[in-house]
């Protein structure tokens, strides 16, 4: 029979017949209607066409993403009051995924995760949009994590370094410090040209107005954008923040710039999540959690690294609580081993006023040690060997024990470092001031004071930097060179002589 006298069923047809699908045509309605509301989300029927992720407009003006897709009905998770929507009100499609503004319009403003001001000074004036979600950068457009990033902590700095383009995790339980680690990095980039992306997610608003007041304080509001999704907005502005705040990253990067992004932090963030997918009756898995929360995150966090020549990086410092400092609990153990390394908060050190409450025995940066510069690596090589050592000693020590003279000299070491790497809040130090600290405690200078004996011999050391002997060892720094014996005693020569001058020298430091 020739072919075109063929009448039967298309392709199409039998192939939709055989999967059961219906075959898109101009029958198919591009509206909706509201069947059910939740807390945060809705049940739209009558919409056959709509894609995964796609944008709805509701008919009282609230917007949702598609979340779920069954055979009868949509899940959506709105992007706005709930309370405003009525069953039955029609639902429109737009062809398009949820997108944000980007570019320079958002440095030094406050929005939420919509690019919309909440700042009080009028729209943002953004030259771009960019969708939220975006694929991961592949291993050819990545190049090794290569460069410091200053956090101008101490504890960090020396013995946790983070490098750009690195994922670090901060973790720890409330009330820990983790907030202050995040901002003070913010601030320790005043002289640098780093920009930086705090976005918070379900933080009450004080404690948000807080961290815009200390970043202002600080002279980094020009080159700091804050996305918030506060813990009265929707859910689903929560679950979408992080993702705009990483597309705000990506229009930078793709300049040559080099960002940082705060996301403060994931564990509302999953807590967010958990309760869409239960709400849109998606399967619980471990202690509840959908199975597809480890993805949730780690397509956000393998969007950030270091890139090829021409682009910049992208430093994500995520923050997780924990619980009775339970770093094996779901959330936590997923962040681990997604990042590339852990700054760990501890309560017991708290509770010792040991600020910031860095624990080094548990803290690691898996990559940011190749992007140490030597003289850290010099100064810092036997600092955690040190505080571990003084640790177990001083354990050891409370039994009352009779201790001979080298365990009573290594205690008064230990305490002497543990003593130096404390630093107060929103006083991030330069590096040369890091390193003088550093070595005079590692020399001795500072065994024996008690706590605030040994906190003014810290203010007055850090006067080395604007010596001779300091701007040489900023040389040695920039310049990434190794420390050499000339400049090491040189720095403990002027920290000596800066000790005799306030009184503090004793006969031990000698």
């Amino acid at each position: 029979m020739p072919h075109d006298a063929y009448s039967g069923p298309s392709t199409q047809d039998l192939v939709s017949a055989l999967l059961d699908v219906p075959v898109p045509g101009p029958e198919v309605s591009e509206l909706g209607r509201v069947a059910e509301l939740g807390d945060g989300i809705a049940i739209v029927t009558g919409m056959a066409r709509a894609l995964a992720d796609e944008l709805l407009e509701f008919a009282s003006g609230v917007s949702g993403i598609v979340f779920d897709l069954e055979p009868d009905r949509l899940g959506v998770v709105l992007l706005g009051p709930s309370h405003l929507i009525r069953l039955g009100e029609d639902v429109r499609r737009t062809g398009r995924v949820v997108s944000v503004p980007v570019g320079k319009a958002l440095l030094g403003r406050v929005v939420d995760a919509l690019g919309q001001p909440s700042d009080g000074r009028g729209p943002v004036e953004a030259v771009s949009m960019a969708p939220i979600e975006a694929e991961a950068p592949d291993i050819l457009s990545r190049t090794p994590v290569a460069r410091s990033l200053a956090t101008g902590l101490k504890a960090v700095d020396a013995a946790v370094p983070v490098g750009k383009g690195q994922r670090q995790l901060i973790i720890g339980d409330r009330q820990t410090g983790k907030t202050s680690i995040a901002v003070d990095t913010i601030l320790n980039q005043h002289e640098t040209d780093v920009v930086c992306i705090y976005c918070a997610i379900g933080q009450r608003g004080d404690a948000v107005a807080k961290v815009i007041g200390a970043i202002r304080d600080g002279g980094m509001m020009e080159r700091t954008a804050i996305l918030v999704a506060g813990d009265e907005d929707a859910p689903g502005l929560a679950y979408i923040a992080p993702y705009a705040a990483m597309s705000l990253a990506e229009s930078f990067a793709v300049e040559g710039r080099d960002v940082v992004v705060i996301m403060d932090d994931l564990t509302h963030h999953a807590r967010t999540y958990r309760e869409l997918s239960l709400l849109l009756r998606r399967p619980p898995g471990r202690e509840a959690f959908p199975g597809d929360i480890f993805y949730v995150h780690a397509r956000l966090l393998e969007r950030a690294g270091q890139f090829v020549e021409g682009q910049g990086s992208i430093t994500a410092l995520p923050v997780v609580e924990t619980q009775a400092e339970n770093l094996s609990a779901y959330i936590p153990t997923n962040l681990i081993s997604i990042t590339d390394g852990q700054i760990y908060l501890s309560p017991k050190l708290v509770r010792t006023n040991q600020f910031p409450a860095v624990d080094l025995g548990v803290s690691v940066s898996r990559v940011g040690g190749k992007a140490q510069a030597r003289a850290f690596r010099a100064v810092a090589g036997n600092l955690r060997v040190t505080l571990s050592q003084f640790e177990e000693l001083e354990e050891f020590a409370r039994f009352g024990t009779r201790l001979d003279p080298d365990t009573r000299a290594r205690l008064a070491r230990g305490s002497a470092v543990r003593t130096a790497l404390r630093q107060a809040e929103r006083d991030p130090m330069p590096a040369t001031e890091q390193l003088a600290v550093l070595l005079a405690a590692m020399e001795g200078l500072l065994d024996g004071m008690d706590e605030s004996r040994a906190q003014t011999a810290v203010a007055a050391i850090r006067g080395v930097a604007r010596t001779d002997a300091g701007r040489e060892l900023a040389q040695v720094i920039q310049r990434n060179e190794e420390l050499s014996d000339t400049v090491r005693a040189r720095i403990i020569d002027a920290a000596r002589d800066a000790l005799e001058q306030v009184g503090q020298a004793d006969g031990s430091d000698a």
